[in-house]
């Protein structure tokens, strides 16, 4: 018998089971590399930020805790699968061009969060891949007290999920409609928030685009935090619309790998 005549011969079937098997593997262990390489720059960017001389060493002990406690958390969350299902939806807050923001309460803990839900069709139909990517990367990079807080975020065959912070102090539009006028003390209070805010995230290499009062948002005790970053821009090539032009064809269904979101975070 030939070597020739020893050769196995495999159906398209099982060629077809091999490739997504490798690719899938694949993806797996670059995914696994990529997050290692961020921890490592994430904990870089902050033993850059403590060679701050005036922290005092018990605040720099701290700052490692907390962002110790951060990764742990992070880790926990990439290892968990959420779904629409475990939260209870309580009522429609917000409508907007792609989706709407919902109250929920997650069901075992009982916490209440505000979920955004993005229409999948109508953000590759109106080319809006550029600015999901630019609002994935502030709302993850922006961990601070000017931004409102994203928790999860997961997705099904139709929407992506978002779950956010909840303000309950509304919005600074619903402020002036009650209030009419603000009082001189007021509006220096809101413009200076605003302002920091601001300057926050353009420090992170990221423009809002569509500062409002319906975007400022006011927590319990009335401190202002910026909200829906659906416009926003940022300096990397894939927040650029162009970027994604070639993409024009993708189904609905390719969602998943245009934006690569994952429980816990955008990757």
């Amino acid at each position: 018998m030939t070597a020739t005549e020893n050769t196995i011969r495999f159906s398209v079937h099982t060629l077809d089971k091999a490739t997504k098997a490798k690719v899938t593997l694949e993806n797996y262990y670059s995914n696994l590399i990529a997050q290692h390489v961020e921890r490592k720059q994430r904990l870089a960017k902050l033993e850059e930020s403590l060679k701050d001389d005036s922290l005092s060493e018990e605040q720099k002990h701290e700052k490692r805790l907390q962002h110790a406690q951060k990764e742990t958390e992070f880790l926990r969350l990439k290892r968990s699968r959420l779904g629409v299902e475990d939260f209870e939806p309580l009522k429609v807050i917000g409508r907007g061009a792609f989706g709407e923001v919902r109250l929920v309460q997650k069901k075992d803990t009982g916490h209440v969060y505000a979920m955004k839900i993005l229409r999948k069709a109508d953000m590759l139909e109106k080319e809006q891949v550029a600015h999901v990517r630019a609002e994935r990367d502030i709302l993850v990079e922006a961990d601070h007290q000017w931004v409102v807080k994203m928790y999860y975020s997961f997705q099904d065959p139709i929407n992506l999920y978002l779950i956010m912070e909840f303000l309950p102090g509304g919005d600074m539009m619903t402020l002036l409609m009650k209030k009419d006028t603000l009082s001189e003390e007021f509006t220096q209070f809101y413009i200076a928030e605003t302002a920091l805010a601001i300057d926050s995230i353009h420090k992170l290499g990221f423009i809002h685009r569509d500062i409002k009062p319906d975007n400022l948002l006011l927590d319990a005790k009335g401190h202002l935090k910026l909200s829906d970053f659906g416009l926003c821009t940022g300096l990397k090539k894939s927040h650029r619309t162009d970027f994604y032009r070639d993409l024009s064809q993708a189904k609905p269904s390719d969602f998943s790998e245009l934006c690569e979101m994952r429980e816990g975070a955008f990757v």
